[in-house]
């Protein structure tokens, strides 16, 4: 993959684009109301359209091929993304973080994902710059991501973080308001809020571990990684209100992101001898996740019909 070269003044614009749709988003939704479903779905398409724009720029600036590299990318973090929500859903029913606090802990919790995931990929693409042999590394633990998401997850396993937490940091299980630390008896202590927080924070650092390799599997430019991510992760809030009521449901999802996980595992370990076009790898990501979704709505329809027949049964 060649790669390209990137003028300041395209990062400064990738950090004003940054900074007002942040702005936005916080301006948007001040105080204590919920977004429906329908307006979280606007919001949602929205910063797609927004990232689609930026992979425009991407592509008329730095040619066709950057930006088939940005879409991929972008569907790739967007996909494995997800697996970020099943996290802030487990963690907001733990805590019984209400929700309407749920926004004010997922909009700081994405801000210092954007903070996080740029020193993973810059100390990443550094790495790759320095020594090439990094990148089967990073195919071989995407690999090994694909197969621990194949198998059943543990019980108590995507709470691991929050319960370790829990034992390590003072806290109340009662709110304060808005407030992330309150005091109690004289000392300060954390609120659920920043439990929940510092656990989302810590979860997607593990999370980013996956996700920022497998976006090597389809550039090794920073510029394009980074933006790519940045832009991907910036509509998660919107997102997870439209599918926080569907996630239980999709059940062979994560039979979907283990075959994007393995498919961009096995890019990078074969990457000296095949080379897979960045609008191949969209079109592969797109129709493992799709197929995931089709076999979980048919299932729960068969369910849903066995269940109804089994009542009338009765």
């Amino acid at each position: 993959m060649s790669s390209i070269i990137v003028p300041a003044w395209a990062w400064g614009l990738l950090a004003l684009v940054l900074v007002i749709s942040i702005s936005i988003d916080l301006f948007a939704h001040r105080g204590s109301h919920v977004d429906s479903k329908k307006r979280a779905l606007a919001w949602s398409v929205g910063w797609i359209c927004v990232a689609l724009a930026f992979n425009l720029f991407v592509a008329i600036r730095f040619g066709r091929s950057a930006g088939e590299q940005f879409l991929a990318a972008y569907l790739l973090e967007k996909s494995l993304s997800v697996d970020n929500l099943f996290v802030f859903l487990l963690v907001f029913q733990a805590l019984r973080i209400p929700v309407t606090e749920q926004r004010r802990v997922l909009t700081w919790g994405i801000a210092g994902a954007i903070v996080t995931r740029g020193l993973l990929i810059f100390v990443g693409a550094a790495a790759v710059k320095e020594w090439n042999e990094v990148l089967y590394v990073f195919g071989a633990i995407l690999v090994i991501a694909a197969v621990k998401l194949l198998k059943e997850p543990e019980e108590d396993g995507e709470n691991r973080v929050l319960l370790w937490l829990e034992r390590k940091v003072p806290w109340t299980r009662n709110l304060d308001g808005h407030k992330f630390i309150t005091h109690i008896e004289g000392r300060r202590v954390a609120t659920p809020l920043l439990l929940a927080l510092i656990a989302i924070e810590l979860t997607d650092i593990v999370f980013a571990i996956d996700s920022v390799p497998a976006a090597f599997a389809v550039s090794t430019d920073t510029f394009i990684i980074y933006s790519s991510n940045l832009l991907a992760i910036l509509g998660l809030r919107a997102l997870y209100v439209v599918l926080a009521g569907a996630l239980a449901d999709l059940r062979y999802l994560r039979f979907g992101l283990a075959a994007v996980l393995g498919f961009a595992g096995a890019k990078l370990l074969l990457s000296n001898w095949f080379h897979v076009p960045p609008l191949i790898s969209v079109g592969v990501i797109a129709s493992c996740i799709a197929i995931a979704v089709v076999f979980s709505v048919r299932a729960n329809r068969r369910d849903a019909r066995h269940g109804g027949e089994a009542r009338q049964g009765a």
